[in-house]
């Protein structure tokens, strides 16, 4: 391996079979010869990745660093039947032999020791810990193996394994990004409040609350074609039979559409209308242009604890029939946008 100085970003590139990927940096000189298989996912390499090579018929799993540093054999921390990433040049590992979880820095050091049951990514320096929990399998009388957690204590801990704030309710609607501290709670009612240990206030936006506040006062009362545009992405994606997703100008597709849209979001202000918000993220096999790439991380998963996508379903029922009228909204740095339409009572143009 030749290992680079600088903190310049390196690529994923295939072997002459495809068989094999390794690593070169942004100036196509190769910095890892192809070797790795199986766990390894990441498209970019920051600081440190999850790679696995074959050997003599069995696999090796472990962390790599950018000096070249290998640490965490098997160790891996899997979820979703897919290794950890890192996140902030940080990324999460398991101990086999506790079953305890983890951190290590870029530089492969420990910085949070396989002491939890369970801990988020880090998220603007901070993560959710989970510590004395007892997992509780559910094998649904078949090969699944699912569990969940029972007892325990939740933390909000930083980098340092330093507690911020004892019994933190786990919660993936806050937005870590918008962290206030103050003597009092905040009174912002997009806000929650939790005491710190230091006897200070953490506030945090909450999506779904900021979401829905900005929905009745920013766009809901006005639906005019100007004001949607203003709050739409530059391009639209909507699903059409039989071709699926098409993608087009946002003043193209309002151009068209526009009344259609207009009458669906008119429903919302109906005290009858039977309808619900989600909180998603961007789907990487539809979202797939070169500016989408900031939404998703260095494995290509969705970036939803900073780039949530709200998705408002209508529901439509009958005696005979149900039927749903999605519209997703992407939070970017202007904003909520609509990105997305799916309207099955009414044709889309």
């Amino acid at each position: 391996m030749s290992f680079a100085q600088n903190n310049d970003t390196w690529t994923p590139f295939w072997d002459k079979d495809t068989t094999h990927t390794g690593y070169k940096d942004k100036n196509s000189i190769i910095k890892i010869e192809p070797k790795f298989m199986g766990m390894t996912i990441a498209n970019k390499f920051d600081d440190i990745i999850v790679v696995s090579e074959e050997e003599n018929e069995s696999w090796k799993n472990y962390y790599l660093t950018k000096t070249g540093k290998i640490i965490g054999r098997d160790s891996l921390y899997i979820f979703d039947n897919g290794p950890d990433c890192e996140n902030e040049g940080f990324i999460r590992f398991r101990d086999p032999k506790t079953d305890k979880m983890g951190v290590f820095n870029g530089h492969g050091e420990i910085v949070i020791p396989a002491e939890y049951s369970s801990i988020t990514k880090v998220i603007n320096g901070m993560i959710i810990a989970l510590k004395g929990a007892e997992k509780v399998n559910d094998n649904h009388g078949g090969g699944c193996n699912h569990f969940s957690w029972a007892g325990g204590n939740n933390y909000l801990i930083d980098t340092n394994n330093k507690i911020l704030i004892e019994n933190f309710v786990y919660n993936d609607e806050l937005n870590f990004y918008s962290l206030q501290k103050s003597k009092e709670p905040s009174l912002d009612p997009i806000r929650e409040n939790f005491l710190g240990v230091d006897g200070q206030y953490y506030s945090f936006i909450n999506y779904d609350k900021e979401f829905k506040l900005w929905l009745k006062n920013s766009l809901l009362t006005d639906l005019s074609k100007e004001n949607l545009l203003k709050h739409s992405y530059e391009e639209f994606f909507y699903w059409k039979e039989p071709v699926g997703w098409i993608n087009e100008p946002k003043t193209k597709f309002i151009n068209k559409n526009y009344k259609l849209i207009k009458d669906k979001l008119l429903e919302l202000s109906n005290p009858t209308c039977d309808y619900f918000v989600t909180t998603n993220g961007l789907n990487q096999f539809i979202y797939e242009a070169d500016k989408y790439n900031q939404y998703f991380n260095n494995c290509n998963e969705s970036k939803d604890w900073k780039y949530p996508m709200m998705s408002i379903i209508i529901n439509h029922r009958d005696k005979k029939n149900s039927s749903q009228d999605h519209f997703d909204f992407l939070r970017t740095e202007n904003g909520y946008q609509l990105i997305s339409v799916s309207i099955r009572k009414g044709n889309l143009k």
